[in-house]
């Protein structure tokens, strides 16, 4: 039995190892708003080095973890193939929650969702303002850099908090179907912010997109 294993300029049957791989070099994702459009709550700045600069890091080093593995792979080097597990998971990672971190934030957010995202918010957390407080103290409670979380628990069928440390993705790691995540690295905050995350969290409410976090949850919930 063989395996087909892509290359960019040809198709070439390997010794099976388990898999079929295919893949593309992953992209840095356009923001949907220009860099400035969520000040004052987040400065041009800030979203400009988060964004051009750190993202794409995430997005360089994916792609070359991923080549590297490619050739483990293909090799049968097992070995090899366990040493890339960090780097592919702070880098996937780092990549898959700002992918959705992006979506999360809207120069017309603010306020509060509605609809069955409000309907469950109430339901699981009793109030939006009980919900709201228990994500920022967790946001704030996120010793180091990490992220603080709104998840989809599917088996329980009910929204949870969490935080996951530094670039952990959140259903990679807990399970949870991640509808809005909160960065709290400092390069999330500190330029505009200095070291005080509680400032922080109390301007991102402003410019939270509830209409996508709310299209997250109705879809994840099919």
């Amino acid at each position: 039995l063989l395996f087909f294993f892509f290359s960019r300029s040809s198709v070439k049957l390997v010794a099976p190892l388990g898999c079929f791989v295919s893949r593309q070099k992953h992209t840095l994702p356009d923001l949907p708003y220009d860099y400035a459009a969520l000040e004052p709550h987040i400065n041009a700045e800030i979203m400009q080095l988060h964004h051009s600069k750190h993202h794409a890091t995430y997005v360089n080093n994916l792609n070359v973890a991923e080549e590297k593995y490619k050739e483990a792979l293909a090799k049968g080097d097992v070995t090899t193939q366990v040493s890339l597990q960090p780097a592919l998971k702070f880098n996937g990672g780092g990549h898959i929650n700002h992918t959705i971190f992006w979506t999360n934030l809207s120069p017309n957010g603010g306020g509060e969702p509605k609809g069955e995202l409000m309907e469950a918010i109430k339901r699981d957390f009793g109030s939006f303002a009980n919900f709201k407080e228990k994500l920022t103290a967790v946001s704030v409670g996120v010793q180091g850099s990490g992220w603080g979380w709104l998840g989809y628990n599917k088996e329980q069928g009910r929204l949870q908090i969490a935080a996951c440390a530094n670039q952990d993705p959140l259903q990679g790691t807990t399970g949870l179907i991640p509808l809005l995540g909160i960065d709290v690295w400092e390069h999330a905050y500190y330029l505009q912010y200095k070291n005080v995350r509680p400032d922080y969290l109390k301007a991102i409410w402003n410019v939270i997109n509830w209409e996508n976090v709310s299209s997250r949850y109705v879809t994840c919930k099919k």
